[in-house]
């Protein structure tokens, strides 16, 4: 295989599969190629057993501002469009409730501020404040057996999108596929990028490419090609892997609890599972792992690679681990894999979203959790909480640890924009078009109507 293209992408994740959908169908870009390592599209993150399965809006993530959450919500619906439009049949997603759950005065305050005073009532018109009520008809596992002396409330949504986005990223290439000008390869490792005067060079297990852009969208991998040709020195990476513990038929939809505000991590929760709505998936837990990718002792070597050996790296871990929130969670997290110990540890965690819950009612999940990298800056010694990008010379890196999979329509319409600059305005993005084809479809009935499908729908198990 080999071939010169406009524009080649690297890794056929959500994040790379979305780029190849919005070049592919709303430009006019001649050539286009992704390359994806594995037999699969999204067989690593994007795998939906790899993941928390959940679209975020920012609604009910309680460690958004109102600022962050403004700038997540249309990425969410863009996807969220998307699906309307074409997953009538939800293989690639289901429709649930979602909630943030407040237990105790105080965290019931916090919500009762959150929604009134900072805006995120008006900002999502469909989140609505119920009690304990109207949480247990929604809920009832989440009421079962709970003081109720305790005060409750919960920040409540219908609008909870359970996700594969693995289905997702093989939905956008399927549809790339099918037109002129749009290659993919699968199975094809990517061993070296090389400038050229008119581009790159992108040399694979499979032959060569030669591109006159390109896109890197491979994960923690990303940050690792991006060194190797000379950008993102001030960078390096705390792969963190993610687990979750598993019991059986809990849950009707998405509880979150509250999140502690200076965690990158998203807080503990119980939801569905995406395919089986009777396994119920409790958590994550995440702790630092020496690896790229979860189970592949083979990504050590890159994970040296970008985990940063000199003075400056190591002065940043130093400075983040310090923190006097950050550290007790991480060693508490350490607890959660041992056996026996690590579910009595993460107990509390599950009774506080579903009271009954003994011990024995949760196993650790086995095949479940994937690697999310977080991003160091070495300049300022902390962590990075948003996506990250570096935008080289007719080059983009996406590493997008938060919240990338949720925002992989938006980052893709923000990374075509800088890709018809690269190619110097020769080609055309019909913006509008993309719009109608996602965001266009999304459902914008008011809280009332929405409420009564989500009620209608948990009746009935759907």
């Amino acid at each position: 295989m080999s071939g010169k293209y406009d524009l080649v992408i690297v890794g056929g994740g959500v994040s790379g599969s979305s780029l190849l959908y919005t070049t592919a169908k709303f430009t006019d870009i001649d050539s286009i190629a992704l390359i994806e390592k594995e037999p699969e599209i999204a067989a690593i993150n994007s795998h939906h057993t790899n993941n928390s399965q959940t679209l975020h809006f920012g609604d009910i993530e309680t460690n958004y501002t109102l600022e962050k959450a403004e700038e997540v919500k249309e990425g969410a619906e863009l996807l969220a469009g998307y699906l309307e439009n074409y997953d009538e049949d939800r293989e690639m997603h289901a429709k649930r409730s979602k909630m943030v759950l407040g237990v105790g005065d105080e965290e019931v305050q916090s919500l009762e501020h959150r929604y009134e005073e900072e805006g995120f009532g008006d900002l999502f018109p469909k989140l609505r404040p119920i009690g304990r009520e109207e949480i247990a008809e929604i809920e009832p596992k989440v009421v079962e057996g709970r003081d109720p002396n305790t005060e409750m409330l919960a920040l409540q949504t219908p609008d909870g999108y359970v996700i594969d986005y693995s289905e997702i990223a093989k939905s956008f290439v399927e549809q790339a596929k099918r037109l002129e000008g749009v290659d993919v390869y699968t199975g094809t490792e990517v061993t070296d990028i090389t400038p050229t005067l008119d581009g790159y060079t992108v040399a694979t297990t499979g032959g060569r490419f030669d591109c006159d852009a390109a896109v890197v969208a491979a994960g923690s991998h990303s940050l690792q090609i991006a060194q190797e040709l000379g950008y993102g020195q001030d960078k390096v990476l705390l792969p963190v892997a993610g687990s979750f513990f598993l019991a059986e038929d809990l849950l009707n939809g998405k509880v979150y609890t509250l999140q502690m505000k200076k965690l990158p991590f998203a807080a503990v929760h119980g939801d569905a599972d995406v395919h089986d709505p009777g396994i119920t998936r409790f958590g994550p837990t995440a702790k630092l792992v020496p690896a790229l990718e979860r189970g592949r002792i083979s990504t050590t070597r890159d994970f040296l690679d970008v985990f940063g050996l000199d003075p400056s790296a190591f002065l940043s871990y130093g400075s983040i681990l310090s923190d006097r929130i950050l550290l007790p969670y991480v060693l508490r997290n350490l607890l959660y894999d041992l056996p026996k110990v690590g579910p009595k540890e993460f107990l509390p965690h599950v009774q506080k979203v579903v009271p009954s819950v003994e011990l024995e009612d949760i196993e650790r999940a086995k095949g479940y959790g994937g690697v999310r990298p977080q991003i160091v800056d070495t300049e300022n010694r902390s962590l990075d909480m948003g996506e990250a990008k570096i935008v080289g010379d007719d080059i983009i890196f996406n590493i997008t640890p938060s919240p990338g999979a949720s925002t992989c329509l938006k980052n893709a319409m923000q990374d075509t924009h800088t890709l018809l600059e690269f190619l110097e305005g020769d080609y055309e993005f019909d913006e509008s078009a993309f719009r109608d084809d996602t965001i266009g479809n999304f459902p914008r009935g008011d809280a009332g109507e929405a409420d009564k499908d989500t009620v209608g729908a948990v009746a009935t198990g759907e």
